[in-house]
């Protein structure tokens, strides 16, 4: 009996499906920030047998949206942990590993954009440039150079800025439902509205005209797509944006397909029936994670 119960268990392990690697979501991770005097937190996505193993991977930062954005909605209800699992499984695209830096002020004071405040205060677009980029990844196996940036509404927005500025950091971008404001939409906004939205980036107590700095004209579609590098973007389409039919923002991210067009600047634009919320961004994380790998793995050819 002992004898077949033996030969029994060795067929049945070498029958049995072998360990599967899992991906690993770790939350709440820090690292410190000289510029901004404190440690920064992160959430963090590494591929199936990442950990403990010798390979690097490209790296995609996810900014999160403004209001009541934070670093974890991008597992809690995006749920792109899993649509990486799925088409990293399916072999769509390449493992990478993924990072959503927090981009919230400590007092939840007026949205930040992932950028520097205007009279310099708090430098957030430095802080994650020049230091929280360079300590993520001396920490984690990231391949050099290997990056892409995606964001949702505000982090949309500066998903758009990052790679428009930086084109030689960023591989690619992707803007899901950019917070893309017109003028008219600037100039509408209540004093409550606007002090929460923008009274740092632009400055505080703002009314009317008065608005309308020179920062916020050079956040203006067209003024981006002139102040950026056309020639290094007009090879392939590095960015990808895409929004819905009845989003809030639609006009302002039209204008900007037609401005980074008229620019040379290779682009993709999607449009889908949906609003600005999170069923319709779920909807486009597939889409945008293919752009990603595509501009990471060079699937676009250059």
């Amino acid at each position: 009996m002992t004898r077949i119960r033996l030969v029994l268990l060795t067929l049945l392990m070498a029958i049995a499906p072998p360990t599967v690697s899992r991906a690993e979501v770790r939350m709440g991770e820090t690292v410190f920030s000289p510029v901004l005097g404190r440690a920064l937190s992160y959430d963090i996505y590494l591929p199936p047998g990442s950990e403990g193993g010798t390979r690097a991977y490209p790296v995609l930062y996810l900014l999160h949206g403004g209001g009541t954005g934070q670093p974890s909605d991008w597992f809690t209800l995006a749920g792109i942990d899993q649509v990486l699992d799925r088409l990293i499984a399916q072999g769509r695209i390449r493992p990478l590993i993924a990072i959503a830096p927090d981009g919230r002020r400590p007092d939840d004071g007026p949205a930040s954009y992932f950028l520097d405040d205007a009279d310099g205060a708090a430098r957030w677009q430095t802080a994650f440039l020049d230091d929280a980029m360079p300590g993520i990844e001396a920490r984690h196996p990231v391949l050099p150079g290997r990056r892409a940036v995606m964001g949702i509404s505000m982090g949309g927005f500066a998903a758009l800025v990052y790679r428009l500025e930086h084109p030689d950091l960023f591989a690619g971008a992707a803007a899901l439902s950019p917070a893309l404001r017109t003028d008219e939409q600037l100039l509408a906004l209540s004093p409550g509205d606007y002090a929460d939205r923008f009274a740092t980036l632009l400055g505080p107590d703002l009314e009317g005209a008065a608005r309308l700095t020179d920062r916020w004209a050079a956040f203006r579609p067209a003024a981006m797509a002139a102040s950026a590098d056309a020639a290094r973007l007009s090879r392939v389409p590095s960015i990808h944006v895409q929004t819905g039919s009845d989003d809030s923002f639609f006009e302002g991210t039209a204008q900007l397909h037609i401005a980074l067009r008229d620019a040379g600047i290779r682009h993709r634009f999607r449009v889908i029936e949906a609003g600005h919320d999170w069923p319709a961004w779920q909807s486009m994380l597939e889409d945008a994670l293919l752009h990603v790998d595509a501009v990471l793995s060079r699937g676009y050819g250059e």
